[in-house]
C-alpha cells in the first residue's frame, strides 16, 4: 500500500464532509422525520450524559365571552421537561479494510464516503432500537396499535389497520408523512401493488405507501412472526450532531509491533437522536456517565411518555404478514 491514513486524512476536511454525507445517505434524514438545528448541535455538545428539552404545553380550553366589568381568566400556559440522552459512539477500521479507497485518485473522499455510508447505517439503526424502547415504555401505549393476537387475516398488515394506526393520533394524524417497516413487509405490500414508487428529478427513487414515504429497515423488530412498523410526522426525531470540549471525531494511529506496521482510522460521534416527547429516564442504564448501551435504548423501562400522544408524532403498528 503506496499511502498511510496519516498521510490521506486531513480531520478539517474530512470531518464536516463526513457528517453531511452521513445525512444525504441516510433515508431517515431524506425523509423529513429527523429535525437537525443548531440548537440540537449545541445540546449534544453538552458533557453531561443527558440533556434537558423543555417545551410547553398546547393552548387548551374555550374562548369566553366578554363581559363589560369582568376580567377575563387567566389560563396559565404549562410547562414539562423532555430528557434526551447523549449517544457516544465510535469504531475504528484497519488500512486494510480501506485499501481500494486509498489506491484511488481521490483517497480521502473515497474513504470519506465509506465512513459515511457505516454512519449513516448505524445511526438508523440507533433509531429503530430508540423507537423500540420508548414505545414500550409503559405510559406510551396511545401511540402503539397492536392487531398481532387477533385471529386470522384480522391479525395481518391491511390498509383497513393502517387507517386504524393512524388514527392513534386523532386529528393530528395528517402530521404523519413517512412509514419505517422491514423488508419483508415492503415485499408483503409490493405483491399487492400497494406500494408507489416515485422518482424525483434529483435524488434517488423511492417507495409511497398510502401517501407516506416507505423507509425499508431490517432492523424493525420481527418475533414470533410478528412485525413491527412505525409512523413519522416530520420533525418526530430531533436530531444533534455533538462537538464536545476536547472531542476528537477523526484521528488515525499505527501498530507498528507488526513488521509492516499497521494504520488505524478511528471516528467518532456523539448527538442525540431523540423521540421528541418521550423522555429518557436512564433507570436501568449501566454507565450513565458514558451513555447508554444501544440494549439499554430499546428497553422500555429507560423511557416515559411526557407529551400528549397527539403530540408525539409517531406511532407503532404490529402486524403479521399473510
Amino acid at each position: 500500500m503506496g499511502r498511510s491514513l496519516a498521510d490521506v486524512i486531513v480531520p478539517e476536511l474530512f470531518n464536516p464532509y463526513v457528517i453531511n454525507r452521513t445525512m444525504e445517505k441516510s433515508a431517515i434524514f431524506s425523509s423529513g422525520i429527523v429535525a437537525h438545528t443548531p440548537e440540537f448541535d449545541a445540546l449534544a455538545s453538552q458533557k453531561a450524559p443527558v440533556v434537558n428539552m423543555p417545551f410547553y404545553e398546547d393552548l387548551t380550553g374555550d374562548s369566553e365571552e366578554i363581559i363589560e366589568n369582568m376580567q377575563a381568566t387567566d389560563n396559565k400556559i404549562e410547562s414539562g421537561n423532555d430528557v434526551a440522552a447523549i449517544i457516544r459512539r465510535d469504531k475504528m477500521w484497519s488500512a486494510g479494510n480501506l485499501t481500494a479507497a486509498l489506491d484511488g485518485t481521490d483517497p480521502m473522499k473515497a474513504v470519506a464516503e465509506l465512513v459515511a455510508g457505516f454512519w449513516a447505517r448505524d445511526m438508523q439503526k440507533e433509531l429503530i432500537a430508540i423507537l423500540t424502547g420508548a414505545l414500550s415504555a409503559s405510559n406510551a401505549t396511545g401511540n402503539v396499535l397492536d392487531i398481532s393476537a387477533l385471529e386470522g387475516a384480522a391479525a395481518n398488515f391491511s390498509g383497513s389497520a393502517f387507517i386504524d394506526a393512524e388514527q392513534k393520533l386523532g386529528d393530528a394524524k395528517t402530521t404523519l408523512t413517512a412509514v419505517a417497516m422491514h423488508s419483508a413487509t415492503e415485499a408483503y405490500l409490493k405483491k399487492q401493488n400497494l406500494i408507489e414508487t416515485v422518482q424525483p428529478s434529483n435524488d434517488v427513487s423511492f417507495g409511497v405507501y398510502q401517501g407516506k414515504r416507505v423507509i425499508v429497515d431490517d432492523g424493525c423488530p420481527v418475533s414470533a412472526g410478528v412485525y413491527t412498523t412505525y409512523l413519522f410526522g416530520e420533525g418526530a426525531v430531533a436530531y444533534g450532531n455533538g462537538n464536545p470540549p476536547a472531542f476528537v471525531p477523526t484521528e488515525t494511529d499505527r501498530d507498528a509491533k507488526d513488521r509492516a506496521g499497521i494504520d488505524y482510522l478511528i471516528t467518532r460521534r456523539t448527538s442525540i437522536l431523540h423521540p421528541r416527547g418521550i423522555a429518557w429516564t436512564a433507570t436501568t442504564v449501566a454507565n450513565a456517565k458514558s451513555g447508554p448501551t444501544r440494549a439499554e435504548l430499546s428497553n422500555g423501562k429507560n423511557w416515559k411518555r411526557v407529551y400528549d400522544t397527539k403530540q408525539i408524532r409517531i406511532v407503532a403498528f404490529k402486524h403479521k404478514l399473510g
